[in-house]
């Protein structure tokens, strides 16, 4: 696939998924679109680019090969919450101490 087909696929599927966001979610704005660093630098967009009206790119911690509706609400406030909830959960966790001293696997 050449180039200006990814750019074409990609422009189609961000228009695609802003025209969703906004069909579910009416009194949100899209501002942008979410991308990793890799894609956004293999796509050749730029930061802050505007791809769509009003719709601009920026990089964020996202999975290669995925991007997200960037929007003025904040959707994942109830999986913040869990998160910290695992983090804790993880944290209070009892591990057991490594029996003996700790040798390079070299030594005798």
């Amino acid at each position: 696939m050449s180039e200006r087909a990814k750019i074409a696929k990609s422009l189609e599927r961000f228009a695609q998924a802003v025209a969703a966001h906004d069909r579910e979610n009416p009194t949100h704005t899209a501002y942008g679109i979410g991308l990793a660093h890799f894609d956004l630098e293999r796509l050749g967009f730029e930061e802050g680019e505007e791809v769509l009206p009003r719709i601009t790119i920026h990089v964020d911690g996202g999975v290669s090969g995925n991007f997200r509706v960037l929007c003025d609400a904040e959707h994942d406030e109830g999986e913040t919450e869990v998160e910290e909830e695992a983090l804790e959960a993880i944290a209070t966790r009892w591990l057991p101490a490594r029996e003996g001293p700790l040798r390079h696997p070299h030594e005798q």
